[in-house]
């Protein structure tokens, strides 16, 4: 059965399973308003998820087709995945920021293989070698691409916009803007009194951007036709700081659990960032690929044991950070580097 917290003042939260995954599930939270109960995100979609969310929802005596809306954090399948399911069943609206819409209708309309040569064209650029590029290659020509995640999002039909309340009757619940982990992530704070009484403004569904024990994956937004650089670290950490402002009383993550102390947890985090940025400048003392920096990096395992795809998960934030760095005026290209190596200045 369904795992379900009561969180109080019409809030309870279901812990979805995320298949083959080391975070296990996504907390997905359920409001009651006036209309009926709307999800904040919806787990991945799988069959076991879909089993994990309806139970969880029976357990509260409601039917998935009472879901009046879907207010969704940010566009990565373990949040938006059963979205459209969740729709056909009830008619509920999907509520999404305009930003990852754009990610989800770009990765609906792609050709199946444009995704794959842009991966393996950006991690020639960064350093990969041959071997980490040759199963791209094998993937692309024979045709392994419908089974990427994402291909299948739903499309939301309602944009969440920064600093406005949504549409949600009886509650007061604001969105705000918190790039970053995405370029359209959202937290969303429930303007009202907590139920417990705790000190504090209000409680924050804070999706990925905010997790009591896991700093979340900053990597480079990718977009195949967009050539700007983006600073997804900058926005990351600016976010961060707007959220600590905003003195919540709870915070109601998607993963792990619900925790009090948020501007404790956002020092930590931008502790966090501060010293990994400082400990790149010292690996840059000699010019590095953003591929060679990945591999010197700390993460939580050595890099032998870092399946293939986290290792792409992995030189995406080594990027981000080399990003940032080079924006702070404290890192530079290499001349004549082929792929670019990078130095700190």
């Amino acid at each position: 059965m369904t795992q379900v917290t009561e969180h109080g003042g019409g809030v309870w939260s279901l812990r979805v399973p995320i298949p083959d995954n080391p975070l296990g599930h996504t907390l997905v939270h359920v409001l009651d308003t006036d209309r009926g109960p709307v999800l904040v995100d919806t787990g991945w979609d799988d069959p076991a998820s879909w089993t994990e969310l309806t139970g969880g929802l029976d357990a509260l005596g409601l039917s998935v087709r009472d879901v009046h809306g879907v207010v969704i954090t940010h566009h990565h399948p373990d949040h938006h995945g059963l979205s459209g399911r969740v729709r056909e069943e009830s008619g509920a609206w999907i509520a999404m920021h305009a930003a990852d819409t754009a990610v989800v209708r770009r990765t609906r309309e792609a050709e199946p293989g444009t995704w794959l040569d842009y991966l393996a064209r950006k991690l020639a650029a960064v350093g990969a070698p041959e071997d980490h590029l040759a199963p791209l290659r094998a993937a692309r020509t024979s045709g392994r691409t419908r089974t990427l995640p994402g291909l299948r999002s739903a499309l939301p039909d309602r944009e969440i916009v920064p600093g406005e309340l949504l549409d949600l009757a009886g509650r007061r619940l604001r969105a705000v803007w918190t790039p970053g982990h995405t370029p359209g992530h959202v937290c969303l704070h429930l303007e009202e009194e907590h139920p417990a009484g705790l000190p504090g403004h209000g409680r924050l569904f804070s999706g990925d951007h905010l997790l009591p024990g896991i700093s979340p994956h900053i990597g480079l937004y990718e977009d195949p036709d967009d050539a700007t650089e983006t600073d997804p670290l900058g926005d990351y950490l600016d976010s961060l700081e707007r959220i600590g402002r905003l003195g919540v009383a709870e915070v109601l993550p998607a993963h792990q659990y619900a925790f009090a102390d948020a501007a404790g947890r956002v020092r930590e985090l931008l502790d966090h960032h501060e010293e990994r940025l400082t400990g790149l400048l010292g690996l840059l003392a000699t010019p590095l690929t953003p591929w060679q920096l990945a591999e010197r990096m700390e993460w939580n395992r050595p890099w032998d044991r870092i399946p293939y795809g986290s290792r792409n998960i992995a030189v995406s934030e080594a990027e981000a950070h080399v990003r940032r760095l080079v924006k702070l005026g404290r890192a530079e290209a290499a001349a004549g580097t082929d792929p670019v190596a990078y130095i700190a200045v």
